[in-house]
């Protein structure tokens, strides 16, 4: 087996379906470059109560799913799944991404080729198409973390110095060293992690990624930033951005701090995370609406469908059945997409021009043969899905 695919699912069944869409594309592609089957893919599932595992279940007869009667949190359940990956290769990929044609044949090729690499990460792009700056980010020592806390990063993002939290000073378009990668797509080569082990299950979620990237680093493998793959990572549906999230977050910091730093420095620097902890989550409490924000769309858009002509034509007469959306021929009149993937149009193209799209469109997806769009146009809310039954 050359590759292992590790999904952590926790209640997001619908953006959970257009991932592995897109994975089972990619599973076709690498079928074709290699000439044989040799990527399995196991959905861990943290005891979902919207029935994900029942619904994706038929719809994804490769997949091989493992239920939890818990929320084992993320690290535990990541590990779960790697205790049963025969791979090569392992990759940890988040539910709420949708990934290329070619990402498996072009990042294990990186891998292949470049002797020293542990671990690699991708350009990744939000549900806007603006870059995640957490593709690369680099160790989060004090003064790293300082300048991120008291926003020198924001007001100098290409400084060597102030802005090494997101190593702003590297080209998001050249491949590059970089010190820690996002657990949302991180391929680490399996002999590597046989060394370092998978996740550390204390922590529950947050900072994970963070500690087994200088795990791997401590181990003497490099961690690479391969841009030449990109990605979608619907930020902010898996997670709110409340101030629970703040302080999970900051505590999950804490932790990794009294992990990794001892003496003093570790004593001063635990007391400025948790000072930090009060600060954001006061800040983030009196600046949000009070209000979950549904899954489901609300308001009466005019939606433009974009891309395969047969899959944007399914969408279409299904559509028009509810008379609260409407569908213009006219790109100009809409604020709202749907990229509709097919033949004619790839999830490879789809995410290219995402990046091109302006910021005050809102995009959605849907990938052909599925009956739910999703789409996310903010980092701190949860993302929306459109159900076409």
């Amino acid at each position: 087996m050359l590759l292992s695919v590790i999904i952590v699912n926790y209640n997001v069944k619908y953006f959970l379906e257009q991932c592995l869409c897109s994975v089972r594309k990619a599973i076709g592609e690498m079928t074709v470059a290699t000439g044989e089957r040799n990527v399995e893919v196991w959905v861990v599932d943290n005891n979902s109560t919207d029935g994900s595992i029942e619904y994706l279940q038929p719809r994804f007869p490769f997949v091989q799913f493992i239920k939890n009667s818990a929320n084992q949190g993320f690290s535990r359940a990541n590990n779960q799944g790697l205790q049963k990956a025969q791979g090569k290769y392992i990759l940890f990929l988040n539910p709420d991404t949708i990934i290329p044609e070619d990402a498996f044949t072009s990042c294990i090729a990186f891998m292949e080729s470049t002797p020293d690499a542990g671990a690699l990460g991708v350009q990744m792009i939000d549900g806007t198409g603006q870059y995640l700056k957490e593709s690369k980010r680099g160790f989060p020592s004090m003064w790293v973390s300082f300048c991120k806390m008291s926003g020198l990063t924001r007001w100098f993002p290409t400084s060597k110095i102030f802005a090494r939290y997101y190593m702003g000073h590297l080209s998001n378009q050249e491949v590059n060293k970089v010190d820690i990668l996002s657990g949302a797509y991180m391929m680490v080569k399996k002999s590597a992690l046989n060394k370092t082990g998978g996740f550390d299950e204390q922590f529950f979620m947050y900072a994970e990624d963070i500690d087994l990237s200088y795990r791997l680093q401590q181990a003497g493998h490099i961690n690479y930033y391969f841009p030449h793959c990109s990605i979608i990572h619907f930020k902010g549906e898996s997670t709110r951005k409340d101030s629970k999230y703040v302080r999970q977050f900051y505590k999950a910091m804490v932790q990794f701090v009294q992990k990794h730093f001892h003496g003093e420095l570790a004593w001063f620097y635990t007391g400025l995370l948790e000072a930090v902890i009060w600060l954001r989550a006061g800040l983030t409490f009196v600046s949000r609406e009070h209000e979950e924000r549904s899954l489901k769309y609300q308001g009466t858009p005019t939606f433009y469908l974009a891309g395969d002509e047969k899959s944007a034509n399914e969408v279409r007469s299904i559509l028009t059945a509810f008379p609260r959306y409407s569908i213009t021929t006219n790109n100009e009149d809409a604020r709202e997409w749907i990229f509709c993937e097919g033949p004619s149009f790839l999830f490879r193209q789809m995410i290219e021009q995402l990046k091109t799209c302006p910021p005050w469109l809102k995009a959605f997806i849907h990938a052909s043969g599925t009956y739910t769009i999703v789409g996310s146009h903010s980092k701190d809310q949860r993302g929306f899905v459109i159900v076409l039954e």
